[in-house]
């Protein structure tokens, strides 16, 4: 390896690294060495320096051999315009080769004055500049156009074929010059092709009916590049690791009855849990608890394929109809997962909690453990409410219970931040069609195994810290001084004081919602509370989590499913010297890149998830098309409001040309539209009675109008194919909380 080499004028590789960040023209081979000076024979071992870097993932070359930080991108490339509204241009680089980072996202900054004359998949060459959190590019030329693959659904009109983007912004059509032997009605991916004015679509592959059941989430996994095929070679690899056997070394708990609680339809057990009363004097009153969780970096061993795979998807990403895993399911299913009366490898999280409810203390050992049982929340719940009989209830669920109370207790007083908002649940058919959207119950039996997670992930990210090992935090900022600017002059409108000068704890926002009470407004305040908020993310240093008001908090828990909780378990196994599958030397040194890459993953999972979630809703919907509905108003611009209809969901948009002849005035302080001369009022929050006059399942766009009709452009509008009959069936999808409380588990 080049790290191994010296030479008295060869650069370290951060030197490297500084040089390329810094460098305003590209940096290649000639300029490293002509900035450093280096002699004949330095220039050779540069060479190889740099290749070993490029292995190692730490830099990447683009085209004319110039170098950049991987995950960075080069100070010129060739961009693909993805948005141009006149006022923001915005530009994806056309070559990303960086697999474990998703491709940025640029601002493209031209004259100013100037109205952009840049379209939607343009190409240019631009000068690219890292600027904050983001990046700008400078266009230089534009250059001709390539290929750009479109997801859409076939139409017909005028006796001609034209393709419909499934974007909700998209308006525009585009003429269809090659079916490929798709028909009308078809969800087809083409490319555009000729020139402007004349750009027409080639369907390149036709995927199906749009309103099938399974399209929904086959459109986000499309139109995100959600990866969702195992090559061979790497499902002949999980084949292989899945037949080690455990190992020597383990502690034995399988005559512990842990159980797994989980939804009833879970496919992977990523934990399990026991409790009992603490038999040691200093913990008088108090409780020994163990988080048993499934030992995936016993398997997944850094540098594998399985582990490039890992880090490429970041997570799995659930859908209602589906989930496209981390893993491939011989060890998300099968394997790795916590099984009744099955031998399994665990990483088990051995708590001592006091009778307050505190952590004492905890260590972490390697273990094989035999579930008593796996157990569905509701019947966990029911078991304990004495609804259901369960052999169980008194050995196993009742001691989890009462250390819970504990755990529960001292939750409450750290007064973490506190918002019932509730999730929505789809209900499937067997064939997987629509047959209801609704709120999904919330029991005890939830925030029991929130609360367990939560305790786990806290004694990782503390062992962690005292061993002086890299820790991948699960970071949540406290809110930026301009939001809450921005939530004192919202909550003026309802007379409520918010000083800006106070210490600002999860407990303010607790207080705030205290205040208002069960008044109407309630709802609005918390969708403005909720807005406030930052979003948590991955990274190696540590600033606490101010959702949960923890100084120190890691992701620990759910290592089938995220990439976090691996490189935590991998942690873990080198801090305590649990044997393979430790944490690397790269890896120690990668975590800020690691966790940016899985941050921006877990965003690409939550937009499809949620984007997925509205298609549904409005397949559900398109059966209602013209019915007056309750709705809340979830959002205000100057250009109308949108609202979501109560208890089920999806946001349409209700024009500020559809509320009659009156001006309107958009109050941002207030987040509302108030009539110029009636004073009317369509404010954030605000219940109202909307109908529903168009639904769109492949878009998931809705769109309202007042019951009155004002601004109705004819008739009702039907789009979708709802479905019908066939005995139900549930679709619980994990890691979807509707509580921040719930971040412990999930989030």
């Amino acid at each position: 390896m080049a790290k191994n080499r010296t030479s008295a004028g060869l650069p370290t590789r951060q030197q490297i690294l500084d040089f390329i960040a810094s460098s305003n023209t590209p940096a290649g081979k000639r300029e490293i060495a002509k900035a450093f000076g280096l002699s004949a024979q330095d220039k050779i071992l540069l060479k190889a320096l740099l290749k070993d870097m490029s292995d190692e993932g730490l830099i990447d070359v683009a085209p004319g051999r110039a170098f950049h930080k991987m995950g960075g991108l080069p100070k010129v490339a060739v961009l693909r315009i993805t948005d141009a509204d006149g006022d923001n241009t915005w530009a994806v680089p056309e070559r990303w080769e960086a697999e474990h980072v998703p491709a940025p996202r640029l601002r493209v900054r031209e004259m100013r004055g100037k109205r952009s004359a840049l379209g939607v998949g343009d190409r240019i060459l631009a000068r690219t500049e890292e600027a904050g959190n983001g990046w700008i590019a400078h266009p230089m030329k534009t250059l001709a156009r390539g290929e750009e693959l479109m997801l859409g659904v076939l139409h017909e009109e005028g006796g001609k074929l034209w393709l419909q983007g499934v974007e909700k912004k998209e308006r525009r059509s585009w003429p269809v010059s090659d079916a490929g032997g798709a028909e009308v009605g078809d969800l087809v991916l083409a490319e555009k092709a000729g020139r402007p004015p004349r750009i027409t679509a080639r369907v390149v592959e036709r995927l199906g009916d749009p309103f099938a059941p399974r399209s929904f989430s086959l459109i986000a996994i499309h139109r995100h590049g959600i990866p969702n095929v195992f090559s061979e070679e790497l499902l002949e690899e999980a084949e292989r690791v899945a037949r080690h056997p455990l190992g020597e070394g383990r502690e034995d708990l399988r005559h512990l009855p842990i159980v797994a609680i989980d939804p009833a339809d879970a496919r992977d057990h990523d934990d399990a849990v026991w409790a009992t009363p603490d038999d040691d004097p200093a913990n008088e009153g108090g409780w020994k608890a163990i988080v048993a969780i499934a030992d995936v970096s016993f398997y997944v061993r850094p540098g594998s394929e399985l582990d490039r795979e890992a880090r490429k998807r970041g997570n799995s990403v659930y859908f209602p109809d589906r989930v496209v895993p981390m893993l491939p399911e011989v060890l998300s299913a099968d394997v790795c997962s916590l099984k009744e009366d099955v031998d399994r490898a665990a990483l088990a999280c051995h708590l001592q909690v006091t009778k307050s409810g505190a952590l004492k203390s905890w260590r972490f050992t390697r273990a094989v453990v035999r579930l008593a049982a796996n157990i569905a929340y509701e019947d966990a719940q029911a078991a304990i409410d004495g609804e259901l009989e369960n052999p169980l209830t008194e050995t196993a669920l009742r001691p989890l219970w009462d250390c819970w109370h504990a755990l529960n207790a001292a939750r409450d007083k750290r007064e973490p931040l506190d918002l019932d908002l509730p999730e929505r649940r789809i209900v499937l058919d067997e064939k997987g069609r629509i047959l209801s959207v609704a709120p999904r119950e919330r029991l005890d039996a939830h925030k029991l195994i929130e609360d367990y997670m939560i305790a786990a992930n806290v004694a990782a990210a503390k062992a962690l810290e005292a061993k002086k090992t890299p820790v991948m935090y699960r970071i949540h900022e406290p809110p930026a001084r301009e939001k809450l600017t921005a939530l004192k002059e919202y909550l003026k409108t309802f007379d409520i004081e918010f000083a800006l000068g106070q210490v600002i704890r999860p407990a303010t926002f607790n207080r705030i919602l205290d205040r208002v009470g069960e008044e109407e407004f309630r709802p609005q305040v918390m969708e403005q509370v909720l807005r406030t908020q930052t979003q948590a993310y991955y990274g190696p240093e540590n600033v606490g989590h101010f959702g949960l008001a923890l100084g120190s908090y890691a992701h620990f828990t759910s290592p089938i499913r995220r990439y976090a909780d691996l490189v935590v378990h991998r942690a873990l196994v080198d801090a305590y010297r649990l044997g393979p599958g430790g944490l690397t030397a790269e890896e120690a040194g990668s975590m800020d890149r690691i966790g940016q890459s899985i941050s921006q993953l877990e965003r690409r999972a939550m937009e499809a998830e949620r984007e997925t979630i509205d298609r549904y809703v409005a397949a559900y919907l398109a059966a209602h098309i013209g019915e007056v509905m309750e709705a809340r108003i979830t959002g205000v611009q100057n250009f109308g409001f949108f609202a979501t209809v109560e208890g089920v969901g999806g946001d349409g948009l209700v024009a500020a040309r559809d509320l009659g002849a009156e001006y309107f005035h958009f109050d941002e302080a207030g987040k509302r539209l108030v009539g110029e001369h009636s004073g009317e009022a369509f404010t954030l929050g605000q219940r109202i009675e909307l109908r529903l006059v168009e639904a769109n399942p492949v878009s998931g766009a809705l769109r309202f109008e007042l019951p009155d009709g004002k601004g109705s452009a004819g008739g009702p509008q039907r789009t979708g194919r709802p479905g019908k009959g066939a005995p139900k069936r549930v679709i619980q999808r994990r890691g979807r909380p509707g509580n921040i409380r719930h971040n412990g588990r999930k989030r």
